[in-house]
């Protein structure tokens, strides 16, 4: 049985909507996987550790957790290849502090980890200029790689020994397991 002309026509109407929100759907959706990310430019307040930092946006302080890298623990030792301890911890937030400067930073802000920390990359300036925290910190040899992201700059580091490669260190996320703490339990570190 054939469809009325009146009905016909109110099918039409309503297959022409669809496809005009379908399409535009599709147009957003597109937008939003082209877009860069928003860069947030923050101040530093300061360095926790070698992958941790505290910026303020308006009076909100943020705790940071940079991504892509995992750094040798505050209160963690490393060993030198005479077999001498010495605090590497110490000298990867001094790294960090060194390379974040005074700020500000320019950081791609994502989400939140299991501790409230939000998750971050950060440089000194906007990209494509600036020192992006993380890969330095991994080309001096304070932290290791956590994703393919920093794999060149481990690689440089281990072969020219630099920072913690110098000598024998324990991974971080083994030294916070064999310590029977993990670093959000931590207390904040002296200065």
């Amino acid at each position: 049985m054939p469809l009325a002309p009146l009905t016909r026509m109110r099918w039409r109407r309503r297959f022409r909507s669809l496809a005009a929100l379908l399409l535009l759907a599709g147009l957003a959706w597109s937008a939003w996987v082209w877009m860069p990310p928003a860069i947030t430019t923050v101040p530093l307040v300061r360095v926790t550790d070698g992958d941790s930092l505290t910026v303020r946006e308006g009076d909100v302080p943020i705790p940071i957790r940079l991504m892509g890298f995992d750094a040798v623990e505050y209160r963690q030792d490393c060993a030198r290849r005479d077999g001498s301890r010495w605090p590497c911890g110490h000298e990867a937030r001094a790294a960090l502090e060194t390379i974040a400067g005074h700020g500000p930073l320019h950081c791609e802000l994502s989400a939140k980890d299991a501790y409230g920390r939000t998750l971050a990359a950060c440089r000194t300036r906007p990209f494509p200029d600036g020192i992006d925290l993380g890969a330095e910190m991994v080309r001096q040899g304070w932290a290791v790689a956590t994703s393919d992201a920093y794999l060149v700059e481990e690689g440089e580091a281990q072969a020219k020994r630099r920072g913690i490669w110098a000598g024998s260190f324990v991974r971080p996320a083994e030294w916070r397991a064999a310590n029977g703490r993990s670093r959000e339990q931590a207390p904040p570190p002296d200065r």
